[in-house]
């Protein structure tokens, strides 16, 4: 009796442990692999707020371009990234995020060194609902935030949803929530970066 007790809590203790064994084996030898899968994520989504056009999806290709053209500051504990011509930066890529309405949304934004015109946006991370508030990866979205001039901002309002007074980007249908929290996060991260690296207006 204790015997045909005892064996299958046994044989359950030995497959648990053969399967985690596996599990921490395939973490370890791909964790390497998902850093650099990471990293490339991260390189082409700088370069897309940057409006640098990469000529092809290999990994080595983008990584050549993002070293070419991209380098790095720290901030505290926030990495900036930034992009030079010859010698001189002439922009600057800073992570900003907020809370929309299924979650967290994360992202990137780029402006002008001199801080008067907002270069691209685009966003790393999100939950909300696909054809709905999902939309805001969509190229029609973000592509519209190019070059908005960030000088005429009152109290540190530089996205305005149309037809609003001053409004200069379209909000997406049917996601109302999602269209103002991104709009709130956008405005008070790229407001306080501003006003952090000197260059309040």
């Amino acid at each position: 009796m204790k015997k045909s007790f005892s064996f299958p809590i046994i044989f359950m203790i030995i497959i648990t442990a053969f399967f985690t064994l596996i599990l921490a084996y395939l973490n370890y030898v791909t964790t390497d692999a998902i850093a650099f899968n990471e990293e490339t994520d991260l390189r082409k989504t700088l370069l897309y707020v940057f409006d640098i056009e990469v000529p092809s999806e290999d990994p080595k290709v983008i990584e050549e371009v993002f070293n070419q053209y991209v380098g790095k500051e720290e901030t505290g504990d926030e990495t900036i990234y930034f992009i030079k011509e010859g010698e001189e930066i002439t922009g600057y890529a800073f992570p900003v995020g907020g809370t929309a309405l299924w979650g967290t949304v994360q992202g990137y934004v780029a402006i002008s060194e001199d801080y008067s015109q907002l270069l691209g946006i685009d966003f790393v991370s999100h939950s909300e609902t696909p054809g709905l508030g999902g939309r805001i990866s969509e190229d029609w979205f973000k592509e519209q935030f190019r070059g908005l001039d960030l000088t005429q901002a009152q109290d540190g309002q530089y996205i305005i949803y149309k037809p609003a007074p001053g409004g200069n980007v379209d909000a997406i249908a049917g996601a109302t929530q999602t269209s103002n929290s991104v709009s709130k996060f956008l405005n008070e991260d790229i407001f306080e970066f501003i006003n952090r690296k000197g260059g309040s207006r």
